[in-house]
């Protein structure tokens, strides 16, 4: 078994639900286990136009080698619609491997540890929040590499979409983990 990090990204449609979709649609793999999720984040694109992204990192275990994980990540891209018109295109679905266990793979269309891990806020921080100390193989401590990014825009979201908590969060003064405990979200 081998532990790996994936980035889930998505700014078309229904960009939340779709990750939401994306990691049950991992889970239910029998190959892979996933261990834990990152929160929800909404980051500006890089390098590219369109709406704000929202990204997530699972860790996940798996038993597949790493270019049969990225076959299977490609197929469940074009599940969720996913098409390449352009480089950085936006996107219904995208799906990296971030890490594969202490791998270090560097092949025409597989590069892991991900080529611009480190200098991606998207990426590093909901990593970084599942594993305060994972290290980037031949690079070291991931969050050594968050200086780096602290200028990219990034915000995590808040997940529970409960009908009252709008009213909650405004008797609480904006409080929204306040308002989300009251109602029970996790």
């Amino acid at each position: 078994m081998t532990v790996a990090y994936l980035g889930l990204g998505a700014n078309l449609g229904d960009a939340r639900q779709t990750l939401k979709d994306a990691v049950v649609c991992l889970a239910q793999q029998r190959t892979i286990t996933v261990l834990a999720k990152s929160s929800l984040y909404r980051t500006a694109p890089i390098d590219a136009g369109g709406d704000d992204y929202f990204n997530c990192v699972v860790k996940i275990e798996t038993t597949m080698p790493a270019r049969q994980l990225l076959r299977l990540c490609h197929t469940v891209e074009e599940q969720f619609g996913r098409e390449r018109p352009y480089r950085n295109a936006p996107r219904t679905l995208d799906l990296d491997i971030l890490l594969f266990g202490d791998s270090s793979i560097d092949e025409a269309d597989l590069i892991v540890p991900h080529p611009r891990l480190t200098e991606r806020a998207f990426a590093l921080v909901p990593l970084v929040e599942l594993d305060g100390e994972v290290i980037i193989p031949q690079l070291g401590r991931a969050d050594a590499f968050l200086a780096a990014v602290h200028e990219q825009r990034i915000e995590k979201v808040a997940t529970c979409q409960c009908p009252m908590q709008g009213a909650q969060r405004a008797a609480n003064g904006g409080d929204v983990l306040a308002a989300s405990t009251k109602n029970n979200c996790r």
